[in-house]
């Protein structure tokens, strides 16, 4: 049993890249916002309805102080009739503030729910057309943070604490234009304790916004050490690291729960200390109130109508200071996922065309290429691939032989030389284009949740039933499929765990058969089997190569013999070509690495 490792070292500064602030954030919280609004917008007909409603709760809130008071000189004036009058208008009141705060709800919620619908596809979007490069340097459960646990973030702000903001200013406008009208002592009075509101809250949120920002950071970093740890899990139980990955993520855990109190500690402040602010603001409102009372310079319903305000302008501060930190997550969100739709995307020039029909002839001119600008991969490769014709290429790892695919495919594109299909630069052509011309068969095939004709059909969504067991066939997976309870439409799950590597193999031949390409590349596709089941896809392959132009990726040599051409690379360069006779014959590198 292997043994657990204790002694793991500390991953920490691996995640610090994808732990730094965003660039968006750079230029300031207000263009994020800004951008957030954008979304917004498009919902006006809702955020209308929505403002309109609450603009229809601060009315109703900052007339019913006004009533209380004027019931309460109704009262010392024995004036009866006029105090059921204000009761009157009150219990009404409260009715119609209660269809307010539901409208409110459903027409904010709705514009939220919709901007960040539009966000998400948006975000998804681009990171369908990220070019491969950027994939290659980023862990993708930060990738799968930002499109969830940000997104929801910003979702729960838009939805409920924007409405509540806006509710909370408004009435604050509101309350002291009314106090204003009413009585210009008594207002000022209330007003004194707002410097030092305005004044801590910007000192409380200078402190909290960096916190959070790490916050956000600190989850995503942790989302993907999880879905990194969850997806390799065979390795983990295999080679006896239990430990060292529980240690991994309680270290990831540790520094989001450190940042996440910090950050909320730092809100935490601004209640408290807005209930002072409160409690003091009431105190001096009901002091100097019953001191002008006492003069006859108000009367005392006027003194019960501000304490009262003076009592509800402190609410829409708590409520304010109780949003702050969910508005602060937010914008940290909102500003990690602007950061992926700020990336550069995989674009075609204007003058880049589709194509048809691809014949399938292949050029490599003196293509060189490297994945860092300081350290080439490939140097000055020549060569040709003939319609119809298996072009392998071996050698050791490292060699060089995945980078010429991936350069066929413009996953990346060339520093210098030429590639051509049947005479065309591939830069000149549609990516999307000459990717649907190409046929990849990989080492680790992915199969996606769905039944197993639904994994057919992946390479021709409009394919038939015939259509997908025709290809099924012509791959030598029908036998084991229809072995299946459910054949065709046995549901499969987590990349097909429950398929050997050779079933799932056969099922990647049959939705590639399915879709049909002009050129086919086979990058190891047989290197993880057994000897029998790699003689079922070998004739699957035979089917499937028949009349296409075949790039061959191969360590195990002896699945190449047939190959018309084969290229020996080592270091980036062509060393030897030709036929497996002739490379045999020569006794050079390829005949040291048949007979290894």
């Amino acid at each position: 049993m292997a043994k657990q490792r204790n002694d793991a070292p500390a991953f920490k500064g691996r995640w610090n890249n994808f732990a730094k602030e965003p660039e968006v954030l750079k230029s300031g919280k207000r263009s994020v916002i800004k951008r957030l609004w954008r979304y917004m917008s498009a919902y006006r007909k809702d955020m209308i309805i929505g403002m309109l409603a609450s603009l229809g709760i601060v009315s109703i809130n900052v007339a019913s102080p006004y009533l209380i008071g004027l019931g309460i000189d109704r009262i010392a004036n024995g004036d009866i009739p006029g105090l059921m009058k204000a009761v009157s208008i009150l219990f009404v009141l409260n009715f119609i503030i209660s269809y307010f705060v539901w409208l409110q709800g459903k027409y904010m919620t709705r514009a939220a729910q919709g901007a960040v619908r539009d966000l998400r596809r948006d975000l998804f979007a681009r990171i369908q057309r990220l070019p491969l490069r950027y994939f290659d340097s980023r862990p993708k459960g930060d990738l799968m943070s930002r499109m969830t646990n940000d997104a929801d973030t910003i979702s729960s702000t838009l939805g409920d604490s924007i409405s509540q903001l806006i509710t909370s200013v408004c009435f604050l406008v509101g309350t002291f234009c009314v106090m204003l009208k009413l009585n210009v002592i008594m207002a000022c009075i209330c007003m004194t304790t707002m410097p030092l509101v305005f004044v801590t809250g910007r000192i409380i949120a200078a402190k909290s916004r960096k916190n959070f920002k790490k916050r956000q950071a600190d989850l995503g970093v942790l989302n993907s050490v999880i879905q990194e740890s969850i997806g390799n899990n065979r390795a983990v139980i295999s080679l006896g690291l239990g430990k060292h990955v529980i240690g991994k993520t309680e270290e990831a855990a540790e520094d989001l729960k450190g940042d996440a109190i910090r950050a909320l500690i730092a809100v935490g402040v601004m209640g408290p200390c807005m209930n002072m602010f409160r409690n003091l603001n009431i105190a001096i409102t009901a002091g100097a109130g019953a001191y002008l009372a006492a003069k006859d310079i108000v009367t005392v319903g006027m003194v019960a109508t501000m304490i009262t305000y003076a009592e509800r302008v402190s609410r829409p501060l708590n409520e304010i200071a109780n949003v702050y930190g969910t508005i602060q997550s937010a914008i940290a969100g909102a500003a990690r996922v602007f950061e992926v739709l700020d990336e550069p995307r995989e674009t075609d020039d204007e003058t880049d065309t589709d194509v048809d029909f691809v014949k399938g002839d292949v050029i490599f001119d003196n293509v060189t290429f490297g994945y860092d600008p300081d350290k080439v991969v490939l140097k000055n490769i020549s060569f040709d691939a003939p319609a119809g014709k298996q072009t392998a290429l071996v050698g050791t790892t490292g060699a060089g032989k995945t980078t010429v695919i991936n350069l066929l495919t413009r996953f990346y594109d060339i520093d210098s030389g030429v590639i051509t299909v049947d005479g065309k630069d591939i830069r000149d052509i549609n990516r999307d284009s000459l990717r649907s011309k190409l046929g990849i068969v990989l080492q680790d095939t992915y199969l996606f949740t769905g039944t197993v004709a639904d994994n057919i059909r992946y390479g021709k969504p409009d394919a038939t039933d015939e259509e997908v067991r025709e290809a099924a066939r012509l791959a030598n997976a029908a036998p084991f499929i229809e072995k299946m309870p459910l054949g065709y439409r046995t549901v499969l799950a987590d990349s097909g765990s429950n398929l050997s590597h050779g079933q799932r193999q056969l099922l990647a031949i049959a939705r590639t058969i399915l879709a049909d390409p002009s050129i086919l590349i086979l990058d190891e596709a047989t290197s993880s089997v057994d000897t029998l089941t790699e003689k079922y896809i070998q004739d699957a392959f035979r089917a499937l190569m028949k009349g296409r132009t075949t790039f061959i990726i191969a360590h195990r040599l002896n699945t190449i013999r047939e190959a018309d051409e084969i290229l020996v690379l080592e270091n980036g360069e062509i060393v030897e070509r030709g036929s497996h006779g002739d490379l045999i014959s020569a006794g050079g590198t390829y005949a040291r690495l048949y007979k290894s």
